[in-house]
């Protein structure tokens, strides 16, 4: 067996780690290729150093673009590379452009597709990584699900479920493997950031982020909640070119840091009194390690993260969002546990429904 992962944002990288582990541990074959999806060093090499990913065997450099030019730019420079290696598996990662990109050409080329965390849907078109859900797994032909309802969407869908496995969360492999490694580094952090109890941020979502008004009453709110308790922002790129086409002031209250290695953000989230996110993967972290978390969003591709973790939806209520955290300073935020099957062995059920496919 030939196994070739794609890979071309922060979030796949955390999934591909241990699945590169574990089929390196059975001695299978693997290629990896990075799209460059994501160019900045510190939103992708920091990670494969940290992460213990070895470095990909060939890289796209596709860097920034509509999501059309990326799409399709992925496309153009992925075929030579899949037509050359033949392999017998290509592993598509998450929601991102690349993911989709890459299932498009496997498709046309007839090469075997298994999509990993298959079937989380958001039921939000208008959200551009739905679009790449729905389509990635229509062409998938092995579909890796991390909970029960990624099962359920998909055979509502008309997959056949013969085609669906559900193997667990496999982001939290990574976060159990690191979880000791992380909090060694929390003194030194803590102490650089000069910080106790606080709120850790993260926003960069373009509903939340790209339209000036919006953004200015987000932080509005913020800047009060950063009142009661300190808030620890590692900002984004996207956030910061929009804060700064706004000429928009960050409040004394929040500290702004640049965006963070993995395990030093994994160290801020396990301290955190509360998270405040846009992201999918903080929704996932957070529950596990049993933090509360308010995302300001409308809806979840992860709603495992409500019905059974720490999330709470906030949408763009910022009155639900002061008094949920206000929840949380009174010792009443949400406490959850931890979804069936994030036990860190996802990677070893993954391994094992390629070799019976």
């Amino acid at each position: 067996m030939n196994v070739l992962h794609v890979v071309g944002a922060r979030p796949n990288f955390m999934k591909v780690a241990p699945v590169h582990a574990e089929l390196a541990r059975r001695g299978v074959a693997q290629t990896l290729v990075h799209t460059g999806q994501h160019y900045d060093a510190a939103m992708s090499d920091v990670f494969f150093d940290e992460l213990g990913i070895p470095k990909p065997h060939v890289n796209l450099n596709v860097g920034s673009g509509t999501h059309s030019a990326q799409t399709g730019e992925v496309m153009i420079r992925f075929e030579p590379v899949v037509a050359e290696r033949k392999p017998s598996w290509v592993l598509v990662y998450g929601d991102v452009n690349s993911t989709v990109a890459a299932a498009l050409v496997c498709a046309k080329l007839r090469i075997p597709i298994a999509h990993v965390e298959a079937g989380l849907r958001s039921f939000d078109r208008t959200m551009p990584e739905e679009i790449n859900r729905l389509v990635t797994d229509q062409l998938a032909d092995l579909l890796l699900t991390p909970s029960a309802d990624g099962d359920e969407n998909l055979a509502r869908e008309g997959i056949p479920a013969s085609r669906i496995r559900r193997v667990g969360n496999v982001m939290i492999d990574t976060l159990v493997r690191l979880l000791p490694t992380a909090q060694a580094r929390w003194q030194p952090l803590a102490s650089k950031l000069n910080v106790e109890r606080f709120t850790l941020l993260t926003l960069h979502r373009p509903a939340n982020v790209d339209d000036p008004a919006k953004l200015a009453r987000i932080f509005e709110t913020l800047a009060d909640i950063g009142r009661e308790l300190p808030i620890v922002f590692p900002i984004h790129p996207r956030t910061r070119e929009s804060l700064r086409r706004a000429d928009a002031a960050i409040p004394e209250t929040i500290r702004l840091t640049d965006p963070l290695g993995y395990l030093d953000f994994v160290a801020l989230q396990q301290h955190a009194a509360v998270v405040i996110t846009d992201s999918g993967g903080v929704q996932e972290e957070t529950t596990y390690l049993g933090v509360p978390c308010l995302t300001l969003r409308p809806n979840t591709e992860r709603p495992v993260t409500v019905t059974i973790g720490t999330n709470v939806l906030i949408g763009e209520d910022l009155e639900l969002l002061r008094s949920e955290f206000a929840k949380v300073l009174r010792g009443e935020g949400k406490r959850g546990s931890i979804p069936p099957l994030w036990d860190g062995r996802a990677a070893e059920r993954i391994a094992e429904a390629l070799a019976a496919s």
